[in-house]
């Protein structure tokens, strides 16, 4: 058994937790564990984990406390039962306090200790006498806390239009960075209603060909570039790197798609630099009207 196990909460919050008392753990089984102050619980995600490398210089590493025991897991469902009613309770406080919020989940420590609200919003919100009158509701300390679009989607999950689990409440560990760009380095229209995920941002996906993209276009010929082949003098007016083939046109008007293999010797790309072209999908894919 390994000396950390990762354990899994509710909206895919994930820590690593030491097993000093290797207790013999499987994955999907229950653990009860150490939290700020208290005791929390989740379900065993990785048998075989590391500590990520701004943890490994801390003196304190949470640990696993025992593997849940029937109580444990009643007690576990019944604050299931509670969050949800919370959330309500809350959404009542907020048209009560006459917020501008959205609250999106509640998660309630295993030991009651502390009921974590999650929110998302436009701007800072002052949720000072909400907390108050929230902690005066349960009587255990109340945290609100900030997120994201992104996050919001993360913890309540779905399926995108792919048909499969969203990839941040699956496996996304961390949010990158997305532009435009990565649409059109892959020669993807601009329609925001198909680049957009369910959380309304840009696609995750949308980064996981990019750099194929670009590494294959090195490949081809660039847009208006002048080829000799056995019908004469051709202009280059589109590429399609799937199918590894060349649409050309002649002085006639005539097109002619050709393939790569066979048109790879007759050019050689303005800017390679014996690292391969400089070129990006975006410069040299023709866009489709």
């Amino acid at each position: 058994m390994s000396d950390h196990i990762e354990i899994k909460f509710k909206g895919e919050r994930k820590n690593v937790f030491a097993n000093p008392l290797q207790f013999p753990f499987k994955l999907g089984d229950y653990a009860v564990v150490e939290a700020e102050k208290g005791e929390d619980i989740g379900v065993v995600n990785n048998l075989d984990a590391t500590l990520p490398t701004e943890e490994k210089d801390r003196s304190k590493v949470f640990k696993i406390v025992r593997k849940a025991l029937v109580d444990d897991i009643l007690k576990h469902k019944q604050n299931q039962v509670n969050e949800s009613r919370a959330i309500e309770t809350c959404r009542q406080k907020v048209v009560k306090h006459k917020l501008n919020m959205k609250l999106v989940d509640s998660e309630f420590q295993f030991d009651s200790k502390k009921i974590t609200f999650y929110f998302t919003a436009e701007k800072r919100v002052d949720f000072r006498e909400l907390v108050k009158d929230l902690a005066a509701e349960y009587r255990t300390r109340i945290e609100l806390r900030q997120i994201g679009v992104r996050d919001e989607s993360k913890r309540l999950g779905g399926y995108g239009v792919c048909g499969r689990k969203l990839c941040c409440s699956s496996w996304i560990k961390s949010f990158q960075p997305i532009t435009t760009q990565a649409a059109k380095d892959q020669n993807l229209p601009l329609n925001p209603n198909k680049l957009a995920g369910v959380c309304g941002r840009l696609k995750c996906c949308l980064m996981y060909e990019r750099d194929f993209y670009n590494w294959a276009v090195t490949k081809f010929p660039a847009l208006a570039k002048q080829l000799k082949t056995e019908k004469g003098t051709a202009t280059v007016e589109r590429i399609d790197i799937l199918k590894e083939s060349v649409l050309v046109r002649y002085a006639s008007n005539e097109f002619e798609t050709l393939p790569l293999s066979e048109i790879k010797d007759k050019f050689k790309c303005d800017h390679d630099d014996g690292n391969g072209c400089g070129f990006k999908a975006s410069e040299m894919i023709k866009k489709d009207s």
